[in-house]
């Protein structure tokens, strides 16, 4: 199936050797009647059950696993046909195959997400791969670190993570993905056909709820506060890919520091408020030799802010957003270090600096 289970390792019990001195009444080692088995970590392992991590042949269900059954296990959905099916913890790898008519949320996966040989599926999925095979009509509420491929797959379409439970933070983190690294909308098709289209993006006043509802009072997962409104979603909502409404953009950068995710979400959250749009977002680590390529004139005095650990950007975009940008940075973080673009003559060029040396650092 894939997954891979710990076993208890069996020991032979040693042989009874004598191994007394001729002047000594020791007991002979290993045979003492009051010694306990010497214990190894590899014994104290709690035995795997590999049906705990796999749901396979289901019809009409709803089902999945509750926070803190996974732990970072592989898991496995198989064979499922008209099922609600809701993994709310992170995890190693997941595969799905030979899926119908389903509805998926998949919790922050460590490794890769792999469908294989699906068909009509709507799902919300976070992870640091993503790939598909052999599938047909499926949409995809992403949040994928590195550029989603879709192999031999037709009808596709692909939207923002939209998501929240409460803890789906701390699931992201244990899985080692960051929020802000998002490339949803960068399709790469293995396998194209000239004069066809084989995935596009989702219209994008999509919402979650009308592609999978929150699970219903009768389940297991009623415990769980489940949302999928857009702003409360642990991802921020970018416009990734699509035609930009405006030719105005600006770059906001805030560095390393206690508050950097809130103080991020913050300047989101106002900046939307008045009206602009969140094209896209990026957490990366920069060396010293970085910052004059990237940040040009301004480069000098954020060396030492480098230093201290990855930066998180911002492209937002409206007629008027650089000026904007600075009257709410003034007012809200006048006691943080930020970069934000200076006039709208040369923001463009700042958004292109920095995400160009973003994908690079990544591998995109």
């Amino acid at each position: 199936m894939g997954c891979f289970f710990s076993k208890k390792s069996k020991r032979k019990s040693p042989e009874k050797e004598d191994l007394t001195p001729t002047t000594s009444n020791a007991v002979p080692l290993g045979n003492s009647a009051e010694e306990a088995p010497k214990q190894y970590s590899w014994d104290k392992r709690e035995k795997v059950d590999p049906k705990d991590y796999m749901l396979t042949g289901l019809k009409d269900v709803t089902v999945g696993r509750l926070p803190g059954k996974l732990n970072g296990q592989q898991f496995v959905i198989q064979e499922c046909e008209n099922c609600s099916i809701y993994v709310l913890d992170h995890s190693a790898t997941i595969t799905i195959d030979d899926c119908v008519n389903c509805r998926i949320v998949l919790g922050p996966v460590k490794g890769s997400v792999f469908f294989r040989d699906c068909k009509d599926i709507k799902c919300v999925v976070a992870c640091q791969q993503f790939r598909t095979r052999d599938c047909k009509k499926m949409d995809v509420f992403l949040c994928c670190a590195t550029q989603p491929i879709i192999e031999s797959s037709t009808g596709m379409k692909f939207g923002c993570f939209q998501y929240f439970y409460p803890e789906l933070g701390f699931h992201f983190k244990d899985a080692g993905l960051s929020i802000f690294n998002n490339n949803w909308s960068n399709i790469h098709d293995f396998t194209p056909v000239s004069g066809e289209n084989n995935w596009s993006l989702l219209p994008e006043a999509s919402e979650v709820q009308d592609f999978l509802p929150v699970p219903d009072g009768e389940s297991e997962f009623k415990s769980v506060r489940i949302s999928t409104d857009a702003s409360r979603s642990i991802v921020p909502l970018t416009k990734g890919g699509r035609r930009k409404d405006s030719e105005e953009s600006c770059l906001f950068v805030f560095f390393a520091g206690e508050y950097a995710t809130a103080n991020t979400r913050k300047m989101i959250d106002q900046a939307i408020a008045k009206g602009f749009v969140l094209i896209q977002t990026k957490q990366v680590s920069m060396r010293p030799e970085d910052a004059k390529r990237v940040f040009q004139n301004e480069a000098e005095g954020l060396v030492e802010l480098i230093k201290q650990g990855p930066v998180v950007a911002l492209e937002l975009n409206g007629d008027g957003v650089v000026e904007a940008c600075k009257n709410i940075a003034n007012e809200a973080f006048g006691g943080i270090k930020f970069f934000v673009s200076d006039n709208k003559n040369t923001s463009s060029r700042d958004v292109d600096n920095f995400f160009n040396f973003a994908d690079m650092q990544m591998g995109l």
